[in-house]
């Protein structure tokens, strides 16, 4: 009596699972929800880190997979075109991990305060000339307008 019923839950949760998968359920959810595939690892790494399980090396791949995975969720969120903008926050990805690895590791080591500094410059920068790549540079344009027409106008002494 007891192995029909088992059996009985097993059949029953089998078609369960294959009803919904063929409803799409399954696809639907790992289409919005696959970043945190990507956060996991990323947070577990910096928990073993801090239990004394894990080397401090491995944060730098902990704090890159957390960057990801949030940039990840955002693009997933509001769309995958925004990528074209946010790519350098995958430099910031690769200088979060190095810093952290600075901070937390035994040996201080110099260059690679300096790596991770330098990296996240070059992220900012990114940032910055995509931003005026695109309709940033009207801005940049009108502020030479300006700053021509103050040169001009502006600092004419009266006489």
């Amino acid at each position: 009596m007891n192995n029909k019923y088992s059996a009985g839950i097993l059949l029953l949760l089998a078609g369960l699972v294959i009803l919904l998968g063929k409803w799409g359920v399954f696809s639907f959810l790992g289409s919005i929800f696959w970043p945190i595939l990507v956060l996991i690892p990323g947070i577990l790494i910096h928990v073993l880190y801090f239990g004394r399980v894990l080397p401090a090396i491995t944060l730098v791949p902990g704090g890159m997979l957390v960057v990801y995975a949030i940039l990840f969720i955002f693009c997933n969120a509001l769309g995958w075109s925004n990528l074209r903008y946010l790519w350098p926050l995958f430099i910031f990805g690769v200088a979060l991990g190095m810093y952290e690895y600075y901070l937390f590791g035994s040996p201080k080591q110099r260059y690679i305060k300096t790596a991770a500094i330098g990296l996240g410059a070059a992220s900012i920068v990114g940032l910055l000339l995509v931003a005026l790549w695109g309709w940033g540079i009207y801005v940049v344009a009108l502020l030479c307008v300006g700053a021509g027409l103050y040169l001009m106008f502006g600092t004419r002494k009266r006489r």
